[in-house]
């Protein structure tokens, strides 16, 4: 059996294609279609992990969990993770191949090309319909040779595409149209509907113009998609995150915003907790006095601390550390609130040794090979934020290259065969804490020990959680269904191929 298919394309990067990608496949999984996701290559320093153990864009996983199947490297055969302004690290199958500048990778299209073919091919096997993310825009007339990601994705297959502008943006038939016309007429020929996507208003208001869209064009307009407010799926890109702010909780939740901040999702569930304000602080000016401070993920652990220190944002989370507010690091955040970090083989910098910001006993040293796993753990924490969760089991996944020691006390326990394995430190009374683990707050109890522990140390009466926390499957229907009551259904089943 070969799959049906379906491809979405955008007139630029966040335009909610992801989005789209994830409700659809929610919605067709709801009709009794087995639905999987495919992004040929994917730019994100979001991952998620297989249960393989592969590394995979997070959208890609996002999707699959919409559908309600497993991640699977096929549906994100290559994954570009930036290490700088034109350099990234190239994850191919899900395991890092090299690192490469632009120039060079575009090189690379015949040596990638099949991989490509080959994961497309073995999700078509598997599945009913496989719906197809696009990247960026199609209409970039400079990168149409190197393409491995949008219309040679489409021509190869024949897909159908939609092509999604975000009204958000500003000039969105301008979008359409231009994008539409700066195709080459055999791709033009695949465009079969347009959808606008963050509407906020009057739909009436609009129909002068999608008229006129589909009057100069030829192309129907499939529907008009809302903006949805407080939905809580995983984002691809960190654009925006400046200004995201959870609200006036009882509770001032700091998350530094580094410039190669990594897995940012992390902190999505602990924002929506109604006792918690969340925000992302990128100026030492704004930190001010936050009842926590969280350094993020980083996938430039050396040349985000030295961001850090260029802001001064170093100083003052030492300051605060130093009286009394409480700091957790994830990842590269925890490696950056060690003493030292070491990288003898140069995996991440020319510099043999960095100094960190030195306020938990910890030492990193970096190593070439990079630890993709899901774990299960249990809360070692006997002090701190987490102590009321001891004991308790987590589900969790780890993304680093490197390994860290220090003088502190375990945050968890892991176990591997056998084997116990401990991650984390704690030091500081409790309130100092790093571990390398993903996903903390996706687990209750890991919310509510820390929020509980905040509001007390405030002297606030205590606070029902988790009334806030919509599942992530009842976010999934509540995007499908938004996506049903929004699109022409039964253009977009002819489309497919469904029939009505």
């Amino acid at each position: 059996m070969t799959a049906k298919l379906l491809m979405v394309q955008g007139t630029s990067s966040s335009v909610g294609k992801s989005l789209l990608v994830a409700g659809l496949c929610r919605l067709l999984n709801q009709e009794g279609y087995r639905v999987a996701p495919f992004k040929a290559q994917n730019m994100s320093l979001n991952a998620a992990v297989t249960p393989e153990g592969l590394e995979i864009g997070r959208a890609q996983a996002v999707q699959a969990e919409a559908a309600r199947i497993e991640p699977s490297v096929d549906m994100n055969p290559i994954l570009l993770k930036p290490e700088g302004d034109s350099r990234s690290q190239v994850v191919v199958m899900g395991k890092p191949w090299t690192t490469l500048h632009a120039r060079e990778y575009h090189q690379q299209r015949g040596r990638l090309w099949e991989t490509v073919c080959q994961s497309l091919e073995r999700l078509r096997s598997r599945f009913d319909i496989v719906l197809i993310e696009g990247a960026g825009s199609p209409a970039e007339v400079n990168l149409r040779e190197g393409d491995l990601v949008n219309m040679s994705v489409a021509l190869e297959a024949r897909a159908p595409v939609l092509l999604v502008g975000d009204i958000d943006k500003g000039g969105v038939f301008a979008s359409l149209i231009g994008t539409l016309e700066l195709l080459a007429a055999e791709e033009r020929g695949l465009v079969k509907g347009f959808v606008i996507n963050k509407f906020r208003g009057d739909v009436s208001l609009l129909e002068p113009g999608l008229r006129f869209l589909e009057d100069r064009t030829g192309t129907p307009v499939l529907g008009v998609v809302p903006h949805i407010r407080g939905l809580l799926i995983s984002q691809e890109d960190s654009a925006g995150l400046e200004a995201v702010a959870t609200g006036a909780g009882l509770l001032d939740v700091a998350v530094i915003r580094l410039p190669r901040i990594a897995n940012f999702d992390d902190f999505d569930l602990l924002g929506a907790e109604s006792a918690v304000g969340l925000r992302f602080v990128g100026r030492a000016a704004d930190l001010g006095r936050p009842d926590l401070v969280i350094l993020p993920g980083s996938k430039g652990t050396v040349s985000d601390l030295a961001f850090l220190r260029e802001t001064g944002l170093d100083r003052a989370i030492v300051a605060l550390a130093r009286t009394g507010t409480p700091v957790l690091g994830i990842c590269g955040g925890y490696q950056m609130m060690g003493e030292r970090i070491l990288d003898p083989e140069g995996v991440e910098s020319i510099q043999p040794e960095t100094a960190g910001l030195g306020i938990i006993p910890a030492t990193t040293t970096f190593a070439a090979r990079k630890r993709t796993v899901r774990v299960q753990a249990r809360v070692a924490a006997g002090s701190g934020p987490f102590a009321s969760a001891a004991g308790a089991s987590i589900d969790a996944y780890e993304i680093h290259m490197g390994s860290t020691v220090h003088d502190g006390k375990p945050m968890f326990e892991l176990r591997d065969g056998d084997d116990a394995i401990q991650d984390g430190c704690i030091a500081g009374d409790g309130l100092l804490m790093g571990s390398y683990l993903h996903g903390l707050f996706e687990n209750e109890s890991i919310r509510r020990a820390l929020v509980d522990w905040l509001v007390e140390r405030r002297g606030l009466p205590p606070v029902r959680q988790g009334e806030a926390v919509a599942s992530r499957d009842g976010e999934y229907d509540r995007l499908a269904e938004t996506l049903r009551q929004s699109l022409d259904l039964g253009a977009l089943r002819r489309i497919i191929g469904l029939g009505e």
